[in-house]
């Protein structure tokens, strides 16, 4: 193929294929069963520290 080609190529198909990829990806993270999970994911930040050192037995000192 010569660049032309890969050209055409990118500016019909690959685009097309990029832009339902985008609305997928855009739908998933907003359809509506997901609100839970969503919001789950954005506090797990807060969650308390020590549910997952106790398994190990360390101990956060600081």
């Amino acid at each position: 193929m010569i660049y032309n080609d890969l050209r055409t190529f990118a500016d019909s198909y690959a685009l097309a294929a990029m832009l339902l990829a985008y609305f997928v990806l855009v739908f998933w993270a907003f359809r509506p069963g997901s609100k839970r999970r969503n919001e789950q994911a954005a506090t797990m930040i807060f969650a308390d520290e020590s549910e997952g050192t106790a398994e190990t037995g360390d101990k956060n000192h600081g």
